[in-house]
This record gives C-alpha cells, sequence and structure tokens, in this order.
C-alpha cells in the first residue's frame, strides 16, 4: 500500500559536515556520509548533486519541504521553490518544476506525434506524473492511450501536489499499469502501438534497463510498421557517451528514421535534455518536418493552450550544435 500523503512543514536539516581529505563532506544525522548520487537539503536550499553531472550541482531555494517518502523503489521529495514553483524530486533528481515542465513534456510527446499522421494508440513507459498524457489528449485521432508506470507513489505524489500536469490521468483514453515497463512491452502483441514515448529518468536506479539494447528491441517489436518511439537521451554538454551508445544501439535496431533532437529545460542539468526519435521500417517518417498539427481547438482534458511547442520550434529541435553533430553522425555510418 502507497504511503499516505500528508502535507505540512518540515524541518529543514543541516547536514553534519566532515573534513576528507581535505574536502568538506555532507554527513547524516548519525555520522554516515550521505550518498554521492543523492542530494540533500541544506538549510534553505536544494542542491541536485549526482555522478551523472560530477563537479557541477544546480541549486534552488526551497520555501517550504510539502512531502517526503520513500517507495518501494525510490525516495520521493516535493517542495516548494522560490523561483519555479513545485518541483517534484526523485533520488535526489529534478523530475518536473511547474514553471518548466512545458518545454520537456511538450517535446517529448508532439516530436513524436506530430511526425506522423493520426495516431491511434499511443503507450507512455515512465511519465508518473501525468504530463505526457495531459499533452497526448491534445490529439483527437488518438483513441487509447496505454501508461506503464512502475512506482504508484509518484502517480499519487502527483495527483495531489501537480494536479495540472497529473490532469492527464482524467482522460478517458487512459488506461494506467502499474508495474515494470521492460515486462509491460514483452508482453504486448506484435504491432500493437503507433507511437511509444518513454519518460524515463536518468539510467541509474529503476530506469536504468529503459536505456539498453533489449529494450529498445522490444519497443521496435511493439510498434506498427512506420511507428515511432520518443526516449528522453539526457545532455549533449553532459552525456555525449551515453547518446552515442543510445544512437548506436538504435541504428541497429530501427530501420525507419533515426534522429536526435533537444530542448531546454533550466531546472535539468546543463538546462538542455534531448530525445531520441526513430521509425520502425515501413511508410517513411520526417521527424524534422511535422504533418499532424496539433488540432487548433486545444483538444486537450486541461484546456490549457500550449506553451513552449509549435512547428518552428519541431523543426529547429533537430538542428544540432557541431561538437554533437559530428558524433552522432558518425554512428550513422
Amino acid at each position: 500500500m502507497a504511503q499516505e500523503i500528508v502535507a505540512g512543514d518540515l524541518p529543514l536539516k543541516r547536514p553534519r559536515e566532515e573534513e576528507e581529505n581535505g574536502v568538506s563532506v555532507a554527513m547524516d544525522t548519525e555520522g554516515k556520509k550521505e550518498p554521492e548520487s543523492i542530494s540533500t537539503v541544506i538549510p534553505g536550499w536544494f542542491s541536485e548533486i549526482s555522478p551523472m553531472w560530477p563537479g557541477e550541482a544546480h541549486s534552488l531555494k526551497v520555501e517550504k519541504i510539502l512531502f517526503q517518502g520513500k517507495s518501494d523503489y525510490q525516495n520521493v521529495m516535493v517542495f516548494q521553490s522560490s523561483t519555479y514553483g513545485k518541483v517534484l524530486v526523485l533520488d535526489g533528481v529534478i523530475q518536473l518544476t511547474e514553471r518548466d515542465e512545458c518545454a520537456y513534456q511538450e517535446m517529448i510527446t508532439h516530436l513524436p506525434l506530430c511526425s506522423i499522421p493520426n495516431p491511434k494508440k499511443v503507450l507512455v513507459i515512465g511519465g508518473g506524473d501525468g504530463g505526457v498524457l495531459r499533452e497526448v489528449s491534445r490529439h483527437s485521432s488518438v483513441e487509447q492511450i496505454d501508461i506503464c508506470e512502475i512506482d504508484k507513489m509518484v502517480v499519487e505524489v502527483s495527483k495531489q501536489y501537480f494536479p495540472d500536469v497529473a490532469i492527464g490521468y482524467q482522460d478517458p483514453r487512459v488506461k494506467l499499469h502499474i508495474g515494470d515497463g521492460v515486462a509491460f512491452l514483452k508482453a504486448v502483441p506484435e504491432g500493437t502501438y503507433d507511437a511509444v514515448i518513454v519518460d524515463s529518468s536518468d539510467p541509474i536506479g529503476p530506469a536504468q534497463e529503459l536505456f539498453e539494447k533489449p529494450f529498445f528491441e522490444s519497443v521496435a517489436r511493439a510498434l506498427r510498421p512506420g511507428g515511432v518511439v520518443c526516449t528522453q537521451a539526457e545532455s549533449i554538454w553532459l552525456h555525449m557517451h551515453i547518446i552515442e551508445d543510445i544512437v548506436s544501439n538504435c541504428r541497429q535496431i530501427f530501420k525507419g528514421s533515426v534522429n536526435y533532437a533537444w530542448t531546454t529545460v533550466p531546472t535539468y542539468p546543463s538546462g538542455v535534455i534531448g530525445f531520441m526519435l526513430c521509425s520502425t521500417e515501413g511508410p517513411s517518417v520526417d521527424f524534422k518536418h511535422p504533418v499532424n498539427p496539433i488540432d487548433s481547438n486545444d483538444n486537450n482534458i486541461s484546456k490549457r493552450p500550449l506553451k513552449f511547442y509549435n512547428s518552428e520550434i519541431h523543426t529547429a529541435a533537430f538542428c544540432l550544435p557541431s561538437f554533437a553533430r559530428k558524433v552522432i553522425d558518425a554512428k550513422a555510418k
């Protein structure tokens, strides 16, 4: 049973600091060194610290911690920041903020769905906050939206603290499956979906399998001919080694189009995040030139107009800086 969610003030604990090789190291209340991959709240500030981006940290001023809990899979926290609204944190890593979530949710959804005509069946892996569901609901051609999220607590916390994001769950086309996305995909009949959107966290912890070759093979099997996948694919400033592996795997598996795109999200490490967009063999897909404009009547469950995505930024998202293009193009050969 998921933990009951209770809002309220929680004290900001000041971690103990001890000198280790001349460096100040955060300690927990029992004097044990805190895990390097778990960020901590020091008085008044949240700093995101991880081996995924060594030597740097991004900090937000904390007004109040609204929720802290530990699910079967990860630590979950919600806090009120002074400049970005409420913030959802999983295992010490910011997943979304109210201020800039639109740049991620809209792009990871509409880059694939606007690249194919009349998508009808869509699968979301991860994305327990519901933001991708909210964006998929803008597409009136969609008849079925399945979401497989491993952590029930993320869904419940999001519904309570981020109702404008989790409103996506109110779409009657949505069916929620709590469980492992890898296992879910293996059980899906071949050619079921027009689009699969993988809204995963970083490739450590419960999301690690979502970046590996067998997972991409399962995605390709679940897609119809000419079907598309869009998966979170890390930052060109921090993770080119990971991106190289993703591109290499996808070019072996997906026989249609394989492209890398990116967007700006201020509260993600380095301020940018990327997406891998691939299509299976079949009707050709040109991701750089959208063919399926979003319904002009804002046909989505929240009735909120788009804040970030438009057709021009869709095309621009595939323009890569020279250093990234050189590496990604090399993997195409």
